[in-house]
């Protein structure tokens, strides 16, 4: 049976903003209460996707959540009716408005940790979705995520779901942008990578000073627990505080895996020999290829600039040689330390021989680059058969979806278009169609309401 490792991209929604909502990130920061142009978002994205299923990689599409989010200001106590509560919520607490039109759940890395089915105990493949409570916007996202993979990937005999963790800050956490899976083959056992940034409940323990540390060692060890995933097949890493501070407020901002290689910078954890020889002793089938990039070539600010490491690394045509395509944002292009390092990486023809770069700005200006939009799932060719709705990109799915697209996303949206009452019918009526075009059935609350 041959198995592959789907990128689930998240589909970019239709209030895709600037609004700076998200504290640690810097290009989100910078690009606070610009006019964004959600069409633009969504078609790049959708191109992305398109390209790397081109390349020939299984390529699949998650759905955007509505927003804004009613039931959320409707719990915290606002009441009448929509455009009532819009108005309300605009007049009394604008952040609170723009955290409840976030579209940040188009970055899905953050979206849920999955075990393949050959890691875990009962031979389920296992999800659970990221709380993300570290900040308000995305921390009102879990619920919708959880629902859509039930949907999505339905059969209990073949798919195990959990809840999100606890809501403590105890637990944070932040899903597949600090997990990483290493293996011979997709098809083999791995070892499941955890990176964290702090370990919450020791007091004393080292963590960044200036921005939080959103992933946590107990929530790392929680899932692991959930997914049933054995001692001697994970591997948790702390990623080194002072890097954090530096804006790399997730782990693939700083380093990106794939098969037997760590892609990553020289700075980017603590403790790096030791973390080195664990993983080597815990992958089965081979040893593990590190490509570490010297501070001296790219520095952290470079890295957080360009999100070089906040690429997506495949393998095409199957595993090989071992050489790999690193799929990166046109920032690194235009960085020219980071395009030196690049060039001088792929006339190595070693594990990375060869660099595409993508448009992505609408994500970046967000802090999400080409990794933070994919959830990587592996999936055998009978899961891909049972899949409880049409979300794997063909030329047809792609040709609807960009269609859709053009039709219901709006060209620009600047920080008081959100307070529209107009948007949220917009958005309602374009993700009704989209459930059908996707066959996810009544997904949405506002569909079951």
């Amino acid at each position: 049976m041959t198995y592959y490792e789907v990128n689930f991209d998240g589909l970019v929604g239709p209030t895709h903003n600037f609004a700076g909502l998200s504290y640690g990130n810097i290009a989100s920061d910078k690009s606070a209460k610009g006019t964004s142009s959600p069409k633009g978002a969504a078609l790049q994205g959708l191109e992305k996707m398109k390209a790397l299923s081109n390349m020939g990689m299984k390529q699949g599409v998650l759905p955007p959540q509505e927003r804004p989010h009613m039931p959320t200001l409707r719990g915290l106590g606002y009441s009448g009716s929509d455009r009532d509560i819009l108005h309300k919520v605009a007049e009394d607490n604008p952040a609170l408005l723009a955290g409840a039109c976030s579209a940040s759940c188009m970055w899905v890395a953050n979206a849920a940790t999955v075990s393949p089915r050959l890691d875990t105990h009962d031979g389920r493949t296992h999800f659970t979705p990221a709380n993300l409570i570290s900040m308000f916007h995305r921390s009102i996202e879990h619920p919708t995520t959880g629902r859509t993979l039930q949907t999505i990937f339905a059969d209990d005999s073949r798919f195990a779901h959990h809840p999100a963790l606890h809501n403590s800050p105890h637990f944070g956490d932040e899903g597949a942008a600090n997990h990483t899976r290493f293996c011979s083959d997709y098809g083999a056992p791995g070892v499941e990578f955890f990176v964290y940034g702090v370990e919450a409940l020791r007091k004393g323990a080292p963590g960044p000073k200036n921005f939080p540390a959103r992933q946590t060692l107990e929530a790392c060890r929680a899932v692991a627990r959930l997914h049933g995933l054995s001692d001697d097949r994970v591997v948790y890493a702390q990623q080194n505080p002072d890097v954090i501070d530096q804006g790399v407020f997730h782990n693939d901002v700083i380093s990106v895996g794939n098969g037997r290689v760590l892609f990553h910078h020289e700075k980017a954890f603590l403790n790096t020999g030791a973390l080195r020889s664990e993983l080597n002793s815990k992958l089965p089938g081979g040893d593990m290829i590190f490509v570490e990039v010297p501070d001296n070539r790219v520095s952290v600010e470079d890295a957080v600039q360009s999100y070089l490491f906040n690429s997506q690394l495949i393998s095409l045509g199957g595993y090989g040689s071992n050489a790999m395509t690193l799929v990166a944002p046109i920032e690194c292009q235009e960085n020219p330390r980071v395009k030196s390092y690049l060039d001088d990486l792929v006339a190595q023809e070693g594990a990375i021989n060869n660099v595409q770069f993508f448009n992505l700005r609408q994500s970046m200006k967000n802090g999400g680059g080409p990794a933070c939009l994919r959830l990587r799932i592996v999936l055998n060719e009978d899961d891909l058969n049972n899949l409880g709705a049409r979300v794997i990109l063909d030329d047809s799915l792609y040709a609807d979806l960009k269609d859709w697209v053009s039709r219901n996303y709006r060209d620009e949206l600047g920080p008081e278009d959100i307070h529209d009452p107009a948007l949220l019918y917009e958005v309602r009526a374009a993700l009704e169609e989209l459930t059908s075009i996707l066959k996810l059935g009544k997904l949405y609350e506002f569909q079951r309401a």
